[in-house]
């Protein structure tokens, strides 16, 4: 794999792994089932894309990406807590809805950012390639993503949403307003994957409608991935095994796709994620027969 190839597998992977944040929240805290960020992460990029596209400045168009996609969260914990509607059910009706809304905001099946400024040409330090202020400046969002994370959910508020997401009758026992913690948590989830839609369509030159498909997939498959290699309880390094499943997914993902050996091609992308993510699950369940099977 050539350092093109590697670099821009960590900014893909960098990016995917506030993501993999998000489906944390809302699968690992929440106990939430969520696959609107099939809709919200195209509805981050539609968002700054056709505010960058219209003159607004980069920072104002993310910052309203990251906004709409907390909305769009706000809607599926919102059916669920007032209307009642099943939590998976109610995330599949705000995905599809987020189908025609990005269509709507955009205009259009896509919107290009060919000329425009974007967060990574403003704040591309001089004399430095694209290819390597982008990991890096992402690598500086992501950890500040990550720690945000950790002071939040180490708040009064923060273990509320945790402690209704470990046991909801319990907490309601101890005072904790568990709705308001749903469309909280719900809210946060959605805002990073957002943020991230912003952030791959300014560093992939344009939003377009499709690019949402399997996004719940690639969350998941770095939260297994990251728990495999760093399974810990403690939030700190749990958020940690999150950003790096989702930099070694995409590690693998590229390797697989330009190994001449292996022969794979573009079109063999979910058959590689399945494969990793089978793997990823298998192998804690090894572990454990090894571990049973070693004398005491």
């Amino acid at each position: 794999m050539s350092l093109f190839s590697l670099l821009g597998a960590i900014e893909i992977g960098l990016i995917f792994s506030l993501v993999a944040l998000g489906v944390f929240i809302s699968f690992r805290l929440l106990r939430f089932p969520d696959l609107t960020v099939d809709g919200s992460f195209p509805l981050g990029g539609a968002v700054c894309a056709i505010l960058i596209s219209s003159g607004v400045n980069p920072w104002l168009a993310t910052l309203a990406a990251t906004v709409a996609g907390a909305f769009a969260g706000l809607v599926t914990g919102w059916l669920n807590v007032r209307l009642k509607i099943m939590d998976l059910l109610a995330s599949i009706l705000v995905m599809i809805a987020l189908y025609s809304i990005n269509l709507r905001v955009m205009g259009g099946p896509n919107v290009p950012l060919i000329n425009d400024p974007t967060l990574f040409t403003l704040l591309q330090p001089a004399g430095m390639d694209d290819y390597v202020a982008r990991p890096l400046l992402l690598a500086v969002i992501v950890i500040a993503a990550k720690l945000f994370m950790d002071w939040f959910f180490s708040t009064e508020r923060g273990l509320a949403i945790r402690a209704t997401g470990s046991n909801a009758r319990m907490a309601r026992s101890q005072g904790v307003n568990t709705g308001a913690m749903v469309l909280l948590g719900m809210a946060v989830s959605n805002a990073l994957v957002g943020l991230a839609g912003a952030l791959f369509a300014q560093t992939q030159g344009g939003s377009d409608i499709s690019m949402g498909i399997g996004t719940i997939v690639i969350g998941l498959a770095a939260v297994i991935v990251g728990e495999s290699i760093l399974p810990s309880r403690r939030l700190i390094y749990a958020t940690l095994a999150v950003v790096i499943g989702a930099i070694v997914y995409r590690f693998f993902i590229a390797l697989a796709l330009n190994s001449d050996f292996i022969g794979l091609k573009a079109q063999d992308l979910n058959l590689v994620t399945a494969v990793l993510v089978t793997i990823a699950l298998v192998i804690p369940q090894l572990k454990r027969k090894l571990a049973k099977r070693r004398p005491n």
